[in-house]
């Protein structure tokens, strides 16, 4: 129990670090009476083509159709799998989630694959799969996950309860794509059974459209939420997702207009968390389940009223679009903080319609530049999310004449979240952050830096390993990749900083046109670590970045380390001097010699969320004061070789 209240409090009600603006956009922009008149009724909206329309399908597929069909016929001869009890158990056992969720997406993707080629080919030759995949998926008690389900439901255990049901993001996501499977498809299956389409409806109303219009207590519904209570992307990819259900399934005109307001309520919580600013405090990796699912949120609302229900004209949104187009360091290369990993974030089609949306050329360019950039012909291919896969189908063409390119600005702030970006014409990039240590997916990382030279990652952050119950428990900060003592900032007095939302930056300063970068780390950490300031700045010049830490202690009961975590191994034989080396690019940290003392950390990576990105090990730089004092100044360069 203690370790499902802690999850609770990691992901749901941690404290702000800003005021809390009541935005309300989207209860602002339509009330009930307003949808009634604006909603379109019995799927109307829908423009993609009736299965049916042969040519229709033929357009919407054309260069990819062949493609598609080929990986439904990988699915012919599939095996569905059993999710079996222990499977579930064994995320209250072990915490492992992995045993569970490895057979369940394998079903999933192989159901998305048959139902894909189905509608691309339209003979029927895969609908006696695509119906033994709907009943299999219907005799599952949930579609949710085990790692969420003790959490909801009232028995707290990862085996889900029959006599509740309840949506997480992949109960979610089943329920929008099986919706879209009933929708193109329910006339194919009743040519099999009849049982089996009605089944699927009947299911549908259980899992999705009845819950989510009788409960308000899922935590990510964010009804009671208030201006400390954090909202992250649980909320707009949920609501997407219920969304979509209800477009679909519902052609009640007052229970429709009841339900998308609801969906409207609870989004508007989520939007009111974010800053102006519109950066992703969850980081790349989690935009295009954050933003990127408020885009889709917000596309099909726009659909389903004829444009009358829209807010894509407001700036905030076009700031939380464009963040992915900030972020982006070079060479497949992002800004990762928290449990972002440095790889990866948003794919190219929703980030041009995202972009088409908002009115932003830089997110349009840039999805073409990714496009071209990786060369992936399967793309468009979104699985389950046929919703994101119909939308890439249908803009393809206008994505591939975009002209591609990335901007790269000197210098990015968002003074709110306070993440910083600076590069230059010597090829360094650098990105630093202060905030809070109570973000979603917090790691204790307030005060740290990245530093690229020519795209290539020198000082890193790590991210994060697979997920597990530790990840989100009473032991999440007991993991390395949490601490701040494996990121790029100091141990005070042998200590660390802390969670929670008082452990945060002051005195924030940020120069565009000295480019550099300023804040107090002091508050970030705990008493006994004795800090009174410690005010650390960064400043890029040509050729380097010069950090400096000026502090004060009210106690000096343990030698001050700084520490470094780096892609390279670095070269400490020479006292004074660092050299860092990897990929064929070069640097040089130097320090006072007289000040510290560098030792080297090799960290084995054997977990493949993190060795995917860095290979087999990183390294921790450790600067470990030789003198103990209460205040004083350090000094780091780090230049190009």
């Amino acid at each position: 129990m203690k370790k499902i209240a802690l999850f609770i409090l990691l992901l749901s009600s941690l404290y702000a670090a800003k005021a809390y603006d009541q935005r309300d956009l989207l209860r602002h922009k339509s009330d009930i009476a307003t949808l009634k008149s604006c909603l379109i009724l019995n799927q109307k909206w829908v423009t993609y083509p009736k299965y049916t329309d042969r040519s229709g399908w033929d357009a919407l597929t054309t260069g990819v159709k062949a493609d598609i069909i080929q990986k439904g016929e990988a699915a012919l001869n599939y095996e569905w799998k059993v999710v079996k009890a222990t499977d579930y158990l064994e995320f209250d056992k072990s915490g492992s989630r992995t045993i569970m969720e490895i057979p369940f997406n394998s079903n999933n993707s192989a159901l998305a694959d048959l139902v894909l080629a189905e509608l691309a080919e339209g003979k029927g030759r895969f609908m006696n799969q695509i119906v033994n995949g709907v009943w299999h998926t219907c005799e599952m008690t949930s579609w949710a996950l085990s790692a969420h389900i003790g959490r909801e439901q009232k028995e707290k255990t990862a085996l889900p309860s029959f006599k509740e049901n309840i949506i997480d993001l992949t109960s979610g996501d089943m329920g929008a794509f099986l919706s879209w499977t009933w929708f193109f498809l329910k006339d194919e299956m009743d040519k099999v059974q009849p049982l089996v389409a009605e089944r699927l409806r009947k299911n549908l109303q259980d899992r999705i459209l009845d819950p989510y219009m009788n409960r308000s207590n899922f935590w990510w519904q964010a009804f009671n939420a208030t201006p400390k209570t954090m909202v992250n992307n649980w909320n707009p990819w949920c609501n997407s997702d219920v969304l979509t259900s209800f477009l679909l399934l519902e052609n009640d005109p007052d229970k429709l207009a009841a339900a998308v307001q609801r969906t409207m309520v609870s989004v508007d919580k989520f939007i009111n968390y974010y800053h102006s600013d519109g950066a992703c405090e969850e980081g790349p990796s989690y935009w295009g389940h954050a933003p990127g699912k408020l885009y889709d949120y917000l596309q099909l609302l726009n659909y389903a009223t004829g444009g009358k229900v829209t807010i894509f004209e407001l700036p905030i949104i076009k700031n939380m679009g464009e963040y992915i187009v900030r972020s982006y360091v070079g060479n497949g290369w992002v800004v990762n903080f928290a449990d972002a990993s440095a790889k990866g974030g948003g794919e190219p089609g929703m980030i041009f319609r995202f972009g088409k949306a908002v009115g932003s050329q830089d997110m349009k360019q840039f999805a073409s530049y990714l496009l071209q950039r990786d060369k992936n012909p399967g793309y468009f291919n979104e699985g389950r999310d046929l919703f994101r896969t119909l939308e890439n189908l249908k803009f393809h063409g206008e994505l591939k004449e975009t002209q591609p390119e990335v901007s790269k600005a000197a210098t990015t702030w968002y003074p709110e979240t306070e993440f910083c970006y600076m590069r230059n014409q010597s090829g360094f990039f650098v990105a630093a952050k202060g905030g809070y240590n109570a973000e979603s997916h917090n790691h204790n990382d307030m005060g740290s830096f990245t530093l690229y030279l020519n795209e290539t990652p020198m000082i890193i952050d790590a991210g994060v390993g697979t997920y597990t119950r530790q990840t989100f428990s009473d032991e999440r900060y007991s993991i390395w990749t949490m601490q701040s003592n494996y990121h790029n900032l100091p141990m005070i007095n042998g200590v660390a900083e802390s969670p929670g939302a008082e452990f945060r930056s002051r005195n924030v300063s940020f120069d565009p046109k000295k480019s550099s970068f300023s804040l107090d780390l002091a508050k970030a950490y705990p008493a006994e670590a004795a800090v009174e300031k410690w005010q650390r700045s960064y400043q890029l010049q040509e050729g380097e970045l010069n950090l400096v830490d000026e502090f004060h202690l009210s106690a000096a009961k343990s030698p001050n380390q700084l520490n470094f975590l780096t892609w390279g191994k670095p070269d400490v034989s020479t006292s004074g001097i660092v050299l860092l080396e990897k990929e064929g690019v070069r640097m040089k940290l130097e320090y006072n010699k007289n000040q510290f003392e560098a030792f080297l950390e090799t960290i084995t990576l054997t977990d493949r969320r993190l060795s995917d990105v860095w290979g087999k090990e990183i390294y921790r730089l450790t600067l470990k004061a030789k003198k103990t004092e209460l205040s004083g100044k350090y000094k780091v360069r780090i230049s190009k070789l």
